[in-house]
């Protein structure tokens, strides 16, 4: 029993150094770093602590903490941790560590950007930690709004301009501006609240025993037809932040625009709530709605993997490559959780994590790329790898475990997906799932070749490697991606603690 609110402090703290920040330190923009530092160290250091001191023989949900707001609504702060957001928790705690080292060099009103990005953090831990759905959903705008401001103030705009034969349309309504990514992003991501909301309140009055926690309501006996469409409300309304096709468009602007850290929290976390819905709201509570809907889940899956793959080919922004690659990867999320099968689901949790790991690592890479060569377009660009080898060494790592290099995280979950899809119901979902990771080994290869180890451009002669505080991010994500390649069993144990009794309540008559 652990003598203090553990996960309390680790939602909250990032929160505590917002406020700091915006009380304490607007006249120091190196106390701004360190209270970000601080903030988000604590709940790293936490974020490890529960990971190794989660019980996996006990399994289900632990730390748990619970204070009533509304007693006659049912509302309650209800938080706690299973072996799926236990993983998710320290993800978090990876990337947003990672992104304070890579945003140490903005200089444009750090003390709003850090408290933004603490503040948008913190909704992130609330999510994967709440178990009531109320203050869930409340955690989940949390994560999403500050991307907005975010974008909009501190983004950047496409360097590679619309072209063809809709080029002057697209130029006329901005696309390609950081304005257009944040309004774009947010009017998705609100429309799929309005989905989210309905499901949550839906289920709230059809329990009958007015309360919202998860626990609880994971037990009544939902109606079948409700069941159907409060699992495709959800499946709506967070498959967008996970980008599913065809509502996937916001992410490959909002990503391409948004500064470094927010892209690694965007690409990196944020797309996985999505998923993270999908599968404990969706899944945990409406079974006999996920047998229903499953076909459809894993067919459009299919389709992210190979169009994602496809367009990111098709790319000459390397921001644009990245994130065309994550709606390619969110793919084999979605199809591992689709196949209903225990591999594939473990695969499902498993690249979620990976996935995180991998693009935030990329879009740490790309920011130090662009901040030093001042360009993103991929033709200009080229021998990177002679004068920035260890950012060379770095982006090869990453796209090696992009497309599932043994010894690499991205293909232990890839894998055990591939197995997933081969023994479920439907096994010709293999075929697009295989497709989808050759494809992403030509378009990584050949941006790695193009701009790090092809011929050197004369433009570039001047570029300096990472220094100070940019190796932190770096080296902590390359360390990651290899130790969970390596050592698969140190997340696939707390997630088949998770997974088993998910499938065993739908698969069950």
């Amino acid at each position: 029993m652990i003598p203090f609110p553990v996960l309390s402090i680790i939602t909250w703290a990032p929160f505590v150094g917002a406020v700091l920040i915006m009380f304490l330190a607007r006249h120091s923009p190196l106390a701004v770093r360190l209270i970000a530092l601080l903030t988000t160290s604590i709940s790293t250091v936490l974020s490890v602590f529960i990971f190794v001191a989660y019980d996996r023989e006990a399994a289900g949900f632990q730390f748990y903490e619970k204070v009533a707001l509304v007693p006659p609504l049912g509302i309650s702060y209800e938080i706690a941790v299973d072996g799926m957001s236990l993983l998710m928790v320290l993800l978090t705690s990876i990337i947003i560590f990672a992104g304070v080292f890579a945003s140490w060099t903005v200089k444009e009103r750090s003390q709003e950007f850090y408290a933004l990005l603490l503040a948008l953090v913190t909704g992130v831990y609330g999510v994967f930690v709440s178990l009531d759905l109320f203050v869930f959903f409340l955690f989940y705008e949390l994560a999403v709004l500050p991307m907005y401001l975010l974008i909009g103030i501190w983004g950047s705009s496409g360097e590679v301009r619309p072209r063809g034969i809709f080029g002057w349309a697209f130029r006329e309504t901005g696309v390609g501006t950081k304005e257009y990514a944040a309004m774009k992003l947010t009017l998705y991501l609100l429309f799929g609240s309005a989905f989210i909301l309905v499901g949550i309140l839906a289920l709230y009055v059809a329990g009958g025993s007015r309360t919202f926690s998860f626990v609880a309501l994971q037990s009544v006996p939902f109606d079948p037809t409700l069941q159907k469409w409060v699992f495709f409300a959800f499946y709506i309304g967070f498959g967008i932040l996970a980008g599913i096709w065809p509502l996937h468009t916001w992410s490959p602007d909002g990503h391409a625009s948004a500064p470094t850290a927010v892209s690694m929290l965007h690409a990196g976390v944020l797309m996985k709530l999505g998923a993270y819905g999908v599968v404990r709201l969706g899944m945990g509570m409406l079974p006999e709605g996920t047998l229903y809907w499953a076909a459809l889940v894993g067919t459009i899956a299919c389709i992210n993997i190979v169009y994602g793959a496809l367009s990111a080919m098709a790319q000459t922004d390397l921001k644009y490559v990245i994130a065309y690659s994550s709606v390619s990867h969110m793919g084999i999320v979605m199809l591992g959780a689709a196949t209903l099968t225990e591999a594939g689901l473990n695969g499902s949790v498993f690249q979620m994590f990976a996935h995180g790991v991998m693009t935030g690592l990329f879009f740490a890479l790309v920011g130090l790329v662009y901040e030093k060569a001042h360009s993103r377009e991929i033709g200009k660009m080229g021998g990177f790898g002679r004068v920035m080898p260890g950012v060379a060494t770095a982006f090869t790592i990453g796209s090696l475990s992009s497309f599932g290099l043994p010894a690499t995280a991205g293909f232990v979950a890839e894998l055990l997906t591939f197995m997933g899809a081969w023994r479920s119901a439907h096994s010709w979902w293999l075929l697009p799932a295989v497709a989808g990771t050759f494809l992403t080994a030509v378009y990584v290869l050949r941006v790695a070749k193009q701009i790090f180890w092809g011929p050197p451009s004369p433009h570039f002669g001047h570029l300096e490697d990472a220094r100070g505080p940019e190796w932190v991010a770096l080296v902590l994500l390359v360390v990651t991606l290899v130790v969970f390649g390596m050592v698969p069993g140190l997340a696939l144990g707390p997630i088949d603690t998770a997974t088993a009794p998910l499938l065993s309540r739908i698969t069950e008559p």
